[in-house]
């Protein structure tokens, strides 16, 4: 039987479709997809994520810890409540997960990391914490509500308690408040602004209730999926996973090469990586036909070689097909990809397509 979170009754009654989702069961939709999508981009949209694992981590030496942990560097988080995306890597680079991780104090961080990964994540923290003594709390007690839109932040701030909903209104792009019975992060998984937030398993279906009253739509994963690859972010176990580097993921970016005496797990495996010059990149795709990319179509790109769609939608946004590829380093800005059969020509483009609800490539 497939986990559920503690709002799975409230998205049933609302006449959700459900899905198995890394082994949870979760609303897919509650009607119309594209509603839903348009819901985020243009008002607001609420996601049940509470089968992402939240994590907090404590200890003398957490910081010390993380900084191995991690290929981001924790040392960049000076204020309070500051949010970092890192990956963790395996020793020969591969990606074991991507996650946000808050600094709180000195003593205190809080991570949070994918659902489907969440069983080999907590091993590898374990695995890691031994060495620096820093203790590994997954808070099993806490469900999350990601809300987001253009009005989202507005919305959601009027169902607060009137002592909480200023500050949380303060909260600056990529931080964290912890508001006692809220934790309240200004980040998300859409490409638009607002709030992911924390809160007791026991008090989020009023909330979740209180949000919809607001005017909040419920949105369901199919939505939140064609939101994230409109707005260039990565979906663990389709556009990387422990067999690819971030390097060749498009998230080199987040590799903290300074200072050099860092050394993070997998630093050795991306230096040498890196020396080759050999690295896969992964790119956009805008399909100039009216076919639809998905995942492991192939790509060919005319005297470099050949590579792989890893993520593929029809954007409702854009009006056209987009996606990921995993290509080979030298591929210019034009490919090819077999779609039932035929070839269909594809024009590489750098992600984001759709940034704060605005088109954002060439089209």
């Amino acid at each position: 039987m497939a986990l559920r979170t503690p709002l799975y009754e409230t998205h049933v009654a609302a006449g959700a479709r459900t899905v198995d989702f890394g082994g949870w069961d979760m609303p897919v939709n509650y009607g119309s997809q594209i509603e839903e999508h348009h819901a985020v981009r243009r008002d607001a949209g609420m996601f049940d994520v509470s089968h992402m694992c939240v994590v907090d981590l404590r200890g003398d030496r957490v910081r010390d810890y993380l900084r191995h942990l991690l290929a981001n560097d924790v040392s960049k988080l000076t204020q309070q409540g500051k949010a970092l995306y890192s990956c963790m890597l395996r020793q020969d680079g591969g990606v074991i997960d991507d996650l946000i991780v808050y600094c709180m104090n000195d003593q205190w961080y809080r991570m949070v990391v994918n659902a489907g990964t969440r069983d080999k994540d907590l091993a590898w923290l374990r695995q890691v914490a031994g060495g620096f003594g820093v203790a590994v709390e997954p808070r099993t007690d806490l469900a999350m509500i990601a809300v987001q839109g253009p009005n989202a932040r507005a919305k959601a701030a009027s169902v607060m308690d009137a002592a909480v909903a200023p500050r949380a209104l303060e909260i600056g792009a990529f931080f964290g408040l912890d508001a006692g019975s809220l934790f309240i992060a200004r980040t998300g998984y859409t490409g638009e602004d607002g709030f992911e937030i924390m809160l007791h398993s026991d008090q989020v279906v009023a909330f979740w209730n209180r949000l919809r009253e607001a005017g909040v739509a419920p949105c369901g994963l199919g939505a939140r999926d064609t939101l994230r690859l409109e707005a260039g972010m990565n979906l663990y176990g389709n556009d990387m996973d422990e067999t690819t580097t971030p390097l060749e993921s498009g998230l080199g970016w987040t590799v903290a090469w300074e200072p050099q005496d860092r050394d993070f797990i997998g630093r050795a495996a991306l230096v040498a990586q890196k020396a080759r010059g050999d690295t896969r990149k992964l790119v956009g795709l805008l399909v100039e036909d009216r076919a639809v990319l998905r995942s492991h179509q192939k790509v060919i790109v005319a005297a470099v070689g050949e590579g792989e769609v890893t993520s593929g939608t029809f954007s409702p946004t854009l009006q056209r097909s987009i996606g990921f590829a995993r290509v080979p380093a030298a591929t210019g800005d034009r490919c090819e990809v077999e779609i039932r059969g035929k070839l269909v020509a594809a024009r590489i483009v750098r992600p984001p397509f759709v940034r704060h609800g605005k088109v954002a490539v060439a089209l």
